[in-house]
């Protein structure tokens, strides 16, 4: 399998996490994705023009992230990542929807740092983003305790989107939340997510 990659997108981690759990490996294709200047190599196979788009080895073109963690979840043959239909199966979609979302947030906010002109800098959106971001982390913690040890597409995704925050928001002080913080400190160990450290260009 191929994929369209870049060092620093959370959500090519969050697949290549759940691929490196899951025994996958995959081939990365360099490539330029921006929201404003749009690469047209991926633009030709995903009109969206983002990161992640996975080529299967079947010929498949798919995106975007949860799609494709769901498709590497039925590979290896189904419920490793995903639960079976059911209350646990839930909870872990809308762990991911959480996480997913507060690092919609943030991207937004670091789109509105470093490509919008300074005197177009518009506070209140930031604001509003932060918003988002701050109530999730809330959330998060609330919900902590019950991550114990596992492993599933909730606890990959929540621990991609805290670990975007260290790379972009390192100042966030999201270790705060001391319950989220001690179980990230154990997930962010594992060989998956070692493997997988957005590595910033120089």
């Amino acid at each position: 399998m191929k994929i369209h990659y870049s060092p620093t997108s959370p959500f090519v981690r969050k697949v290549l996490v759940a691929g490196a759990e899951l025994g996958f490996e995959m081939e990365r294709l360099p490539s330029a994705a921006n929201p404003v200047t749009r690469d047209q190599t991926i633009v030709a196979t995903n009109p969206l023009g983002q990161v992640p788009t996975l080529f299967t080895d079947d010929g498949m073109v798919l995106y975007d992230s949860r799609v494709i963690c769901e498709y590497l979840d039925a590979l290896a043959g189904g419920n490793r990542l995903f639960p079976a239909p059911g209350a646990a199966r839930w909870e872990r979609l809308t762990e991911q929807s959480l996480a997913d979302g507060l690092l919609d947030a943030a991207l937004l906010m670091r789109y509105e740092r470093v490509m919008r002109p300074d005197e177009m800098f518009f506070k209140p959106w930031q604001r509003g983003q932060h918003e988002k971001v701050t109530s999730a982390l809330a959330r998060l913690e609330s919900w902590a305790p019950g991550f114990g040890e596992r492993v599933d597409i909730g606890t990959i995704s929540i621990a991609c989107a805290l670990a975007y925050l260290d790379l972009r928001f390192p100042d966030e002080g999201w270790r705060r939340h001391t319950t989220l913080a001690a179980w990230y400190e154990r997930f962010s160990a594992r060989e998956s997510m070692q493997r997988t450290e957005h590595q910033v260009p120089a």
